[in-house]
């Protein structure tokens, strides 16, 4: 194997190939060795296969990193004819347990204003609609992320329904609140307060101050079309 693996690598590089993929089913994984020891190392490894690569191009590797950053995405659900939002507190917090958006991770495929829409609904039992993106939080090193980097969106929902069914498994408490108390006086997190903030300035002086709204672009190539995310500009 190994023979005519070195044999095949050394045609790939003359030919000009710069890298190699290689992909082990979770049942052949005893390939893993030999591969390891022609130069091949682990990328990333998903379900039962690991895909492994070797750079054959001369200088250091230009691959790229796989899974640097994970998503999470809350909801910020606003009622604008009662000022109240709606705000939860995590039954799994092992320090002081503050208010905050319902959210959690996006799945793979999933547009933020869908995961947004899809955690209030399993955390709270309340169905909102997607208004906006307001805020995006990046930290780096994140325990919670395998030390990875985590982004962590709030998006401005739309409540359809108000009635609370608040998930046993996840919410210790559930409710709505005066949107004015938690950007001033209720305990919340850090991130949860600004956005509060920067809420309450939206809905005195209009939402299109603080909005980001969402575009679908053509898309550079065959598959869904892309999504950008941007302050609404006055047609002219």
């Amino acid at each position: 194997m190994c023979v005519s693996a070195k044999a095949a690598l050394g045609l790939w590089q003359r030919e000009g190939s710069v890298a190699v993929w290689l992909q082990v089913p979770i049942l052949q994984s005893q390939c893993i060795g030999p591969a390891s020891s022609l130069g091949f190392r682990f990328h990333h490894a998903e379900g039962d296969v690991a895909t492994l690569s070797l750079w054959l191009a001369e200088g250091p590797s230009r691959l790229p990193a796989f899974a640097t950053h994970q998503v999470g995405v809350a909801g910020a659900v606003f009622d604008e004819d009662s000022g109240r939002i709606l705000v939860v507190q995590d039954r799994h917090q092992q320090v002081k347990n503050l208010w905050k958006f319902p959210g959690g991770l996006s799945e793979p495929g999933e547009d933020f204003g869908d995961t947004a829409v899809r955690e209030v609904w399993e955390e709270t039992g309340v169905r909102a609609e997607f208004r906006s993106l307001l805020s995006v939080r990046q930290q780096h090193r994140s325990p919670g992320a395998f030390g990875k980097s985590d982004l962590y969106l709030v998006c401005r929902l739309q409540p359809l329904t108000f009635a609370l069914r608040p998930c046993p498994h996840e919410c210790l408490r559930c409710q709505w609140v005066e949107l004015d108390q938690l950007a001033a006086t209720a305990p919340a997190t850090p991130v949860t307060r600004s956005v509060a903030r920067l809420l309450l300035h939206g809905h005195r002086q209009g939402f299109h101050t603080v909005d980001l709204t969402v575009q679908d672009v053509p898309a550079p190539r065959p598959g869904p079309a892309p999504k950008l995310y941007h302050r609404e500009v006055p047609q002219a």
